[in-house]
């Protein structure tokens, strides 16, 4: 197992109220500095994370999938199975899907450089999405990549691969609608944490190939649906 120590600790907060609050305080450490690593960078572990739901169970399963970002080779990959923590409520997800998570990662054999989420980071209504909270709560290097634009507004990108358009709340750019294939529906890229907008797209693009979604999303995808199928019912506790 790697050996990921939070900078800040985790905890489910009780109330939608609270919830908001922990984003507010938190969101104050996001870094958008480029301290991560360079698109391209050799020896890059990039991990993807996703999570998928059983509903009428109450129950999520999480995966972590690490890759190498040159030849997008599988280094490893890890899930956990879990009660869901908190209720469904639009902008506060990642209090459901952040237990899990962390404990999928916890059980790589490989520190990521990198972290992909199928989610948002600061293109949130308080700059604040899964992304950008499990990049200060780790410390690591995150990017949101999601399939969908949430509540922003974009001018369509242009038809080709590398294509991009603004995400806007008002005049704000909070991430970009991304064609990661001619012709195909675009992505939404927005940085997480010690990242950058430029960097957050350029990641993505070297990660897609032959596909919409880049590849740490489409293989932790799987993997949690996977994960969700076997567990059958809820197995090994509560993640947190």
């Amino acid at each position: 197992m790697t050996a990921i120590r939070l900078v800040h600790p985790h905890t489910t907060p009780a109330t939608e109220d609270e919830a908001r609050a922990v984003q507010e305080r938190l969101r104050r450490q996001v870094l958008l500095d480029g301290s991560g690593p360079a698109p391209g960078a050799p020896g890059t572990v990039v991990v993807g994370v996703d999570v998928a739901y059983d509903d009428p169970r109450d129950t999520v399963a999480a995966a972590a999938v690490a890759l190498d970002a040159a030849t997008l080779a599988e280094l490893g990959h890890a899930t956990a199975v879990g009660r869901v923590a908190f209720p469904y409520v639009p902008g506060l997800l990642a209090f459901r899907e952040l237990p899990a998570v962390l404990a999928a990662l916890g059980r790589l054999r490989h520190v990521p450089d990198l972290v992909v989420c199928d989610g948002y980071g600061i293109a949130h209504p308080r700059r604040f999405g899964l992304a950008s909270h499990l990049g200060v709560l780790t410390g690591l290097p995150t990017i949101g990549v999601a399939k969908n634009p949430f509540t922003f507004r974009h001018p369509p990108p242009g038809p080709r691969r590398g294509d991009v358009a603004p995400l806007l709340d008002g005049e704000e750019e909070v991430g970009r609608a991304l064609r990661t294939r001619d012709g195909v529906k675009p992505v939404y890229v927005s940085p997480g944490h010690r990242t950058t907008l430029d960097d957050a797209c350029a990641h993505t693009l070297r990660l897609t190939r032959g596909y919409r979604l880049p590849e740490t999303t489409r293989r932790a995808d799987r993997l949690c649906r996977a994960a969700l199928r076997a567990a059958g019912e809820p197995a090994g506790g509560d993640p947190r």
